[in-house]
């Protein structure tokens, strides 16, 4: 016969309980106890020892059954990794084939009896019991599928992904698969993402122009207990500052011209969801003072309204400066700054997203070709000269910089295969700095620098200039570049690929 074992998390009623509260009556514990014979009790506990052991001698004298105490130590009752590694570490020391497993649901935090129903459905089969004063112990019977829409998104994976939380590593999840990468620079950001997102505290995204800072935000938003409601993306200096307020807030009918009739504003349409303000640092002072309010507060009032209506709403903010300096400059608010950065995520730029980038010309280029019907042109591959100048240049655009010049690039070559020139050409468009010198003389050293390919780079650029300019002309090209003969030249364009004009 099966050994019968109990396993539990201590919930604070069962201390207070033992603690002599009658308000609580036994507690949770004591009445599942009672209620039926266990030979042996498992119990989980994240209270101080002082607390826990105390309670378990008090527990003890209600039953014959042997308890065992597993202390833990978690950052939140409400980490479901963390809930769920230690329940798992506690349930291996058990030989699971001589017993009987039963799970109570009712001591602890919900995310302790969602990991209990997670388990007890896939990896550990358990009877699921629940006790409250009125109806006292009984069967919790919760169908598997109940069980996958009670769990949070966070815990909803395969059995390998479960074996890979158990050992730590974190959980991407479906949320933030539109996110690419591969290296560790973005799995970090992908981490704190993960762990903010069932959480409805304001996120600061910084990161420079064409980072994704919008793509992040939309997969914090899927990640979180928001997902079902809106998520309403806002460009705060493409909004005109004479209807900042009225976009923020709404507007009744009348309040001024123009305002033929009601109209909801952006944290009213957002209710319940989630509000991306994208370049946060462009608002008005005047908007930033009424922002703070609506933060603190958690209502709005319309232009003409003297009515406040409340709203819940869980802002995500993103700004391409670092908008601690904006507040040292005197143009940002200190105090809404600290309201909206609770949690700061900083994406780093593609220059120093080792690992990523060739992930990333596969992966758009897909996104290209899957585009290509509208953009009239044929599905498209990449030549290795054409991959071999896309992994060399510096990408002060980053990865919309990226995405851009793969389309034009595509759209100018004739051939099913996209060349280096077709790349070179696409990449002459893209935004230079001010200072020529920068995207060759100061590349980040930490990922390292292909030397010998950058100077081929350098080369090819300006021998296909040269040539352009002179109208193929090679004499006057090398000529043009400094070289002492046409052979010369000759013997460079051999050297670097460069295609010899037709005659």
């Amino acid at each position: 016969m099966p050994e019968a074992v109990l396993v539990s998390w201590i919930g604070r009623t069962d201390l207070r309980a033992a603690a002599g509260e009658t308000a609580v009556g036994i507690g949770p514990l004591a009445q599942a106890v009672l209620a039926s014979d266990y030979e042996q009790i498992l119990l989980l506990s994240d209270f101080p020892s002082t607390q826990a052991e105390p309670f378990v001698g008090w527990l003890g004298a209600r039953t014959a059954a042997k308890i065992r105490l597993r202390c833990v130590k978690l950052s939140s009752p409400i980490n479901f990794g963390e809930i769920y590694q230690r329940a798992v570490e506690a349930l291996e020391d058990l030989d699971r084939r001589q017993i009987s497993l039963t799970f109570h649901l009712s001591p602890g935090t919900p995310a302790m009896a969602s990991v209990w129903i997670l388990l007890a459905k896939t990896t550990h089969p358990a009877r699921l019991i629940q006790s409250s004063p009125e109806a006292g112990v009984e069967d919790a019977d919760v169908p598997f599928a109940i069980a996958a829409e009670f769990i949070p998104r966070l815990l909803r994976q395969s059995d390998q992904q479960l074996t890979e939380l158990a050992q730590g590593a974190p959980d991407e999840g479906a949320e933030f698969a539109a996110i690419i990468h591969r290296g560790p620079a973005m799995a970090r950001v992908i981490a704190l993402a993960r762990r903010v997102a069932v959480r409805s505290i304001p996120v600061l995204v910084e990161g420079e122009s064409g980072t994704g800072k919008e793509l992040l935000a939309r997969a914090i938003h899927r990640a979180s207990p928001r997902a079902a409601r809106p998520f309403i993306a806002v460009n705060c200096g493409a909004v005109p500052p004479e209807l900042v307020e009225s976009e923020f807030f709404g507007h009744r009918r009348g309040a001024f011209t123009g305002a033929v009739s009601e109209r909801q504003g952006h944290f009213e349409r957002a209710d319940g969801g989630t509000l991306f303000l994208d370049e946060i640092g462009e608002l008005p002072k005047a908007i930033q003072v009424k922002l703070l309010r609506t933060l603190q507060e958690g209502e709005v009032t319309p232009v003409g309204s003297s009515e406040a209506r409340k709203v819940d709403v869980r802002v995500v903010a993103a700004t391409n400066r670092t908008l601690i300096g904006e507040v040292a400059a005197g143009n940002f608010r200190e105090d809404l700054f600290y309201r909206l950065a609770v949690a700061i995520i900083r994406l780093p730029p593609l220059r120093e997203r080792a690992g990523d980038l060739s992930l990333l010309i596969d992966a758009l280029l897909q996104q290209v070709n899957a585009a290509a019907t509208d953009l009239g042109v044929p599905h498209k591959k990449l030549s290795a000269a054409a991959r071999n100048l896309l992994l060399q240049h510096h990408w002060p655009g980053n990865v919309r910089e990226l995405f851009n010049t793969l389309q034009r690039a595509a759209v100018w070559s004739d051939d099913e295969t996209i060349s280096p020139d077709a790349i070179s050409d696409a990449l002459l468009l893209s935004p230079r700095t001010l200072d020529g010198e920068h995207e060759i003389l100061n590349r980040p050293l930490e990922s390292g620098v292909e030397l010998e390919a950058l100077m081929g780079q350098v080369a090819r650029h300006y021998i296909e200039r040269a040539l352009a300019h002179t109208r193929n002309n090679k004499t006057q090209a090398a000529r043009l570049l400094g070289f002492g003969n046409y052979q010369t030249f000759t013997n460079w364009m051999n050297r670097h690929g460069v295609e010899h004009p037709e005659k």
